[in-house]
């Protein structure tokens, strides 16, 4: 069931490329202003949005279906505000779009009521560098495995299991994941678990549904995550960390590891090369954040994200330098 689900799911997105046209955009100027803070991370002590350096328009990015086979990379950016923030009216009308965007509705606990629900619709109608549709993943937190199973099929249960019976996003991304097997691979067992639950969920609701699963266990992942017939996701966040980190030793070599021979960039067990995703924050300035996005692409990433903002949650505001130039410059990886 798993490998039919991945070539219609594949099918899918193939037939989105041909299909996407751009969508009107929605501009920013739909959200009256900065709504409550994210639920996500520390509430109200996240960084303000400072205006910083334009690295300029850039050039015009026409959207082209990427060739099958063809490394490219994409934007995802986790945005852990309220529906009603600034930072989601500018993701919406940002474009070339990104190509996922997280929802964090109270660490996935808020429900994800009419304003959320029209917030994702008025995201996915977005179009990207390669013309897909945007990619709206539900927040879910695991506390690394230990996380009370039905807690969190209920969390998930609240995006998939709508009162208007229709999908409003394209999958679940679960945080705090463990990067460890597990005794006898359990802990491994309970992931993979958990994405045949949203995927029976999704197919439920819509059989034609892109099931989209992502990890988050925020460093490299053990390789038995990855193993056939037991993978736990679709995607997942092998970096999430400083831009100091990630270009002064943070990186421990790889986006997968192995007991016995160490870490390495996982690619044979990535035959779509989308595998993994790099979020990186406190990126100092607009030359950092295409020098990182190019380091990603180079150790084996499919999806990145840089922003300038920084912690205790680098995720509730953009970067200074705005979207647009990220996913244009992303554009031209591959």
């Amino acid at each position: 069931m798993g490998s039919a689900r991945a070539v219609k799911a594949l099918y899918a997105v193939l037939v989105t490329a041909l299909l996407a046209a751009p969508a009107p955009a929605v501009p920013a100027s739909a959200d009256a202003g900065p709504g409550p803070e994210a639920a996500a991370g520390v509430p109200g002590s996240g960084p303000v949005r400072v205006p910083g350096p334009d690295p300029g328009p850039g050039p015009t990015v026409t959207p082209t279906p990427r060739i099958p086979g063809v490394r490219g990379l994409e934007i995802g950016v986790p945005a852990y505000v309220w529906a009603d923030d600034r930072t989601l009216g500018d993701l919406t009308a940002t474009g070339p779009a990104a190509s996922a965007v997280v929802l964090n509705p109270g660490n996935g606990d808020s429900p994800f009521d009419a304003p959320w629900r029209a917030r994702a619709d008025a995201l996915r109608g977005g179009v990207t560098a390669s013309g897909e549709k945007t990619k709206v993943l539900g927040y879910v937190h695991t506390d690394h495995g230990v996380r009370d199973t039905a807690a969190v099929r209920a969390s998930v249960d609240n995006y998939l299991k709508t009162s208007d019976g229709r999908l409003h996003v394209d999958g679940i991304f679960f945080d705090v994941v463990s990067r460890d097997c597990g005794p006898g691979n359990a802990t491994r067992d309970h992931y993979a678990e958990l994405r045949h639950y949203v995927q029976d969920a999704m197919h439920a609701a819509d059989p034609n549904a892109l099931d989209l699963v992502v990890n988050n266990p925020g460093t490299a992942i053990a390789d038995c995550y990855l193993e056939p017939g037991h993978r736990t996701a679709d995607i997942f966040v092998t970096y999430e960390d400083s831009y100091r980190a990630y270009t002064e030793g943070g990186w421990l070599g790889g986006n997968v590891f192995n007991d016995l021979t160490g870490y390495h960039s996982g690619r044979e067990l990535d035959p779509t090369s989308t595998a993994f995703w790099h979020l990186v924050h406190d990126v100092p300035s607009a030359t950092a954040m295409r020098d990182t996005l190019r380091t990603a692409f180079d150790r084996g990433a499919g999806y990145a994200y840089a922003t300038s903002a920084d912690m205790p949650n680098p995720w509730n505001t953009g970067p200074s330098w705005g979207y647009r130039s990220q996913t244009t410059y992303a554009a031209t990886l591959g």
